[in-house]
């Protein structure tokens, strides 16, 4: 039961704190559960040859999952490979790191057919998300 000490807000734009306490409540509890508490952060970047950023990966893995969070490369860069290499490099790495199987999302306005080219199959997907579009959840084994 609520008690009237307690209030629920709306953070419109929540620091790093409000952040820092929400997700480590949740990842206290799964620890808790699971007893494993080994999560790798992994990120690959793509440099020009003046050492910019113009694409890359970013990345975790936990519990023998490899999760792809973001995968870019600079729009006039697409359609020449470095998609696949990060893709190919990203998967590598988690391999060595012992993740078993990947799984990512992205929309139907992104990459759905890069990762369907690479061995990814769809296991869900949302319809009009955002309207008139579809996001979809692709995983593959490693």
């Amino acid at each position: 039961m609520m008690e009237e000490s307690y209030r629920i807000e709306v953070v419109e734009h929540p620091d790093q704190g409000a952040w820092r306490v929400i997700g480590r409540g949740l990842h206290d509890f799964n620890l808790q559960a699971t007893g494993d508490d080994v999560t790798q952060e992994l990120c690959l970047a793509l440099y020009d040859d003046q050492n910019e950023i113009v694409g890359g990966v970013i990345s975790e893995i936990y519990w023998g999952w490899y999760y792809i969070n973001v995968l870019w490369v600079r729009p006039e860069l697409r359609g020449c490979g470095f998609g696949k290499k990060l893709l190919d490099e990203a998967e590598s790495e988690a391999r060595k790191r012992g993740a078993k199987n990947v799984y990512l999302d992205t929309f139907s306005f992104q990459a759905p057919d890069f990762y369907k080219k690479y061995g990814y199959h769809i296991f869900g997907e949302l319809n009009d998300f955002p309207k008139g579009f579809q996001r979809y959840f692709f995983t593959k084994e490693l």
